[in-house]
C-alpha cells in the first residue's frame, strides 16, 4: 500500500465536484456556488470580511458553525488569520453569495489536524455565506479616514520606515476626475513638498515592494480645508488614489548608527528643518526635528565635545519643535517640548517664553504669567516678556470681572430664595400653634390627659402627631 493510500484509509471518498480556485490548479480547494451574490466586486487582500459558515468532516459530522452561535465571523483576508482554503475561496466571493468549498488537508489543518474535533489529514467541507467586506482602516483611532485595499500583494514583508527614499506611481481622483498621474521619488516625511497628502505617506509605510493598493482618503488626511489650487482640489475634498510602491531604500534605524553618524546627521536635518520652518512647512519641519530627538535622546556615556554637541542638538530640537507646534496651534505638544528643553537648561530664555505662550494657548493664564515673569527676572531686557505679562494681567482682570458678575448674580438668586423661604415661615408657625391649641383643648376634655416627658425627643413627638417639615 502506498503512502497516499495509507493516508486515505478510513476516509470517505473525496468529492471532485466544483471549480478549482487554487493558483496551482491542484484541486486543493473546490468551490460550488449554491446562491449567487450581487454586483461584481470581490474582497481584496487586507479587507475585513464578515461571514457565516458551517464546517463538516467528509462523514457529515459538523465540527463548527457560526450559525449555531448566531454570531457572524470576521477576519482580515489574506493575512493568514484563517486556513489557506478560506483566504483563497472567500477572495472569489461576492456579497450575498453562498458557496460550498471542499478543502484538501494541505489547504486546511494538514497532517496534524486540530484535535479533538479535526483528525489528521482531514479533508473538510465548508458552507460559507459572505455578508460584507470593507477595506483596512489605517488611522490610529479607526475613524475611516484612510482606507487601504490591496489589489496586488507585494514581494516581501519588508516595509519602508520614516526617512526612507521611496519611488511610487500614483493616480489621484477627485469626484471621479483624474487630477494626478505620475511616478515620483521622495523621502518619507517630506511628502507635502511633492503635493502628496500625508495620508498617502501613512499608506506607503504599510506597503511592500511591488504592492498595488486602492486608497480612499477623507479630507482630513488629504489636502484638508486648504485644498490644493495647483492640482485643482477644492477645500474639504475626499480623494481616491491608486498607489504602486515600485522600490524603496530604508533609512538607517537609530540602533544602526554610530554616535558620530547621529551627530553629523543631526546637524544636517536641523538645517533642513529650519528651512522648512522658514517656508511655513511646519509639519515637514517637525519630522526633521523629531529625528534628532529619536537619535540622541537615549544616547548615554558621551563625554567632552560629543556630549556638548548632543546636548546642544537636543535642546535646539525641542525648542524648534515647540516653535512649530505653536505655529500649528498644538499648544499641549508645544508645552511638552518646552518641558523637555527645560530639563536640559532650566533657565533657557526661549523655553520659558514659549512655555508661557503655550500656557496662554490653553488658557492657563496664571502659569503663563509666572513663565513670563521668570523670563523678565532672568533677562530684564526681554521686551516681549514684559508685553506678554501685560496681556496676562489684562486677561486675569477680565476673568476676575466675569467671575465677579457670575457669582454676584448667583448670590443675588440665593438671597431672593432665602427671602421667599423666610416669608413662608410665619404661616407655617401659625398653623403649628393653632394645631397645638386645638390639641390642648381636646386633651383637657379627655378622661386620659396626655403628659410629655421632658426627656422625649421633640422631633419624634412632631412626627407622631403627623406634622412633618
Amino acid at each position: 500500500m502506498t503512502a497516499e493510500e495509507e493516508k486515505n484509509v478510513g476516509q470517505e471518498p473525496v468529492s471532485t465536484e466544483g471549480e478549482d480556485v487554487t493558483l496551482k490548479k491542484d484541486g486543493g480547494v473546490l468551490k460550488v456556488i449554491k446562491k449567487e451574490g450581487s454586483g461584481t466586486e470581490t474582497p481584496m487582500t487586507g479587507d475585513k470580511v464578515f461571514v457565516h459558515y458551517t464546517g463538516e468532516l467528509l462523514d457529515g459530522t459538523v465540527f463548527d458553525s457560526s450559525r449555531d452561535r448566531n454570531d457572524k465571523f470576521s477576519f482580515e483576508l489574506g493575512k493568514g488569520q484563517v486556513i489557506q482554503a478560506w483566504d483563497i475561496a472567500v477572495a472569489t466571493m461576492k456579497i450575498g453569495e453562498v458557496c460550498q468549498i471542499t478543502c484538501k488537508p494541505e489547504y486546511a489543518y494538514g497532517a496534524s489536524g486540530s484535535p479533538p474535533k479535526i483528525p489528521p489529514n482531514a479533508t473538510l467541507i465548508f458552507e460559507i455565506e459572505l455578508f460584507d467586506f470593507k477595506g483596512e482602516d489605517l488611522t490610529d483611532d479607526e475613524n475611516g479616514g484612510i482606507i487601504r485595499r490591496i489589489r496586488k500583494k507585494g514581494e516581501s514583508y519588508a516595509k519602508p520606515n520614516e526617512g526612507s527614499l521611496v519611488e511610487i506611481h500614483l493616480e489621484g481622483k477627485c469626484n471621479g476626475k483624474v487630477f494626478d498621474d505620475r511616478d515620483v521619488t521622495f523621502e518619507l516625511g517630506d511628502c507635502e513638498s511633492f503635493d502628496i497628502p500625508h495620508g498617502i505617506e501613512t499608506v506607503v509605510k504599510q506597503m511592500e515592494r511591488g504592492e498595488e493598493s486602492l486608497v480612499l482618503l477623507k479630507s482630513k488626511y488629504g489636502f484638508r480645508s486648504e485644498g490644493n489650487a495647483k492640482l485643482g482640489i477644492p477645500p474639504n475634498a475626499d480623494l481616491q488614489y491608486e498607489v504602486t510602491l515600485k522600490s524603496f531604500e530604508k533609512a538607517k534605524e537609530s540602533w544602526e548608527m554610530s554616535t558620530e553618524e547621529k551627530l553629523e546627521q543631526g546637524s544636517i536635518v536641523k538645517e533642513k528643518g529650519t528651512q522648512y520652518f522658514k517656508e511655513g512647512k511646519y509639519k515637514q519641519a517637525v519630522v526633521q526635528y523629531k529625528k534628532i530627538v529619536q537619535w540622541l535622546e537615549h544616547e548615554t556615556g558621551l563625554l567632552g565635545d560629543e556630549d556638548s554637541k548632543a546636548k546642544a542638538l537636543r535642546l535646539a530640537a525641542h525648542l524648534n519643535l515647540a516653535a512649530c507646534y505653536l505655529k500649528m496651534k498644538e499648544f499641549v505638544l508645544a508645552g511638552e517640548s518646552c518641558d523637555k528643553a527645560l530639563e536640559l537648561d532650566s533657565n533657557s530664555e526661549k523655553a520659558l517664553f514659549r512655555h508661557g505662550e503655550a500656557m496662554l494657548g490653553v488658557n492657563e493664564v496664571e502659569q503663563a504669567r509666572a513663565d513670563f515673569q521668570k523670563v523678565l527676572q532672568l533677562y530684564p531686557s526681554n521686551k516681549a516678556a514684559r508685553t506678554q505679562i501685560a496681556v496676562c494681567q489684562k486677561k486675569l482682570k477680565e476673568q476676575h470681572e466675569k467671575d465677579k458678575k457670575i457669582y454676584g448674580n448667583m448670590f443675588q438668586k440665593f438671597a431672593e430664595r432665602d427671602a421667599k423661604l423666610e416669608a413662608l415661615k410665619p404661616k407655617v408657625g401659625s398653623k403649628v400653634e393653632e394645631e397645638k391649641k386645638e390639641s390642648q383643648i381636646t386633651d383637657r376634655g379627655d378622661d386620659h390627659t396626655t403628659e410629655v416627658d421632658s426627656n422625649e425627643d421633640p422631633m419624634q413627638i412632631t412626627e407622631q402627631n403627623g406634622l412633618n417639615d
